[in-house]
């Protein structure tokens, strides 16, 4: 008795994300958690960008705006900063920013954690250092950051030494106070001095200690706390900064 031929299944190809890829956030993802642990790419507006490797150019300034954006967290119960953590940003964004700061759900942010520990909803800040993305930094990811909620954002850029900062509520470009300090509105105390980030010079941590010790950092944590507590009191944040 003749039997049919067996028709060979060939397996399905591996799942991939290539630069220019256009897809929603959801397929994104999907794909995204079956990549290698040391693979990332980004949503930006609906369209995938892969990174590039980093060179000492990135990975040292990035260093020490961490240390700012640290040494600000450990001093202000309810705010989380963050590096390299992948955020739920909206339906066509789910970027991997250099650093973020946030105010954590149980303290009136607006974001919060998923069951899977992912952030979900846009942080109150991101940073990122710009080398060879600054065209997507200043532009795509701007955009995105801007449509779904960020409120303010800092871009580093290594090559030209500026720090260039955005309020992003108002959509306008800010500019340090004219002792060259950079107030971040949304995180009260939160100082920068500009050229001390730039030259590595130990005068940054000193400034922003400066700004931790203000009434304003103060007050803050305490509309914190009074947020964590239920009370009426929201975290609102304040501070100086021209327009660009």
């Amino acid at each position: 008795m003749a039997t049919a031929p067996r028709t060979r299944v060939r397996p399905s190809a591996p799942p991939e994300l290539n630069n220019g890829d256009r897809m929603t956030r959801e397929e994104f993802h999907r794909i995204y958690e079956q990549m290698p642990e040391d693979f990332k790419a980004e949503l930006v507006g609906g369209i995938v960008y892969v990174a590039s490797p980093l060179k000492r150019q990135h990975g040292n300034p990035h260093v020490r705006l961490t240390a700012v954006f640290g040494v600000y967290g450990l001093h202000t119960p309810g705010v989380e900063a963050s590096d390299n953590t992948t955020v739920l940003l909206g339906e066509a964004g789910e970027p991997q920013p250099d650093l973020y700061m946030r105010i954590l759900p149980e303290y009136g942010g607006q974001s919060r954690t998923t069951r899977d520990d992912y952030v979900k909803g846009a942080p109150e800040l991101i940073a990122e250092i710009a080398v060879s993305s600054r065209a997507i930094d200043l532009h795509g990811k701007r955009d995105d950051y801007r449509r779904y909620g960020v409120r303010e954002y800092l871009v580093l850029c290594p090559r030209e030494q500026e720090l260039r900062w955005f309020d992003l509520v108002a959509d306008q470009e800010l500019t340090p106070d004219a002792d060259g300090v950079l107030r971040v509105r949304c995180f009260p105390g939160l100082w920068i001095d500009v050229a001390a980030l730039l030259a590595n010079d130990r005068r940054l941590l000193a400034v922003l200690e400066q700004g931790l010790a203000t009434p304003e950092h103060a007050a803050f944590v305490e509309a914190l706390a009074a947020a964590q507590r239920g009370g009426r009191k929201k975290p609102r944040g304040s501070g100086r900064g021209r327009k660009g």
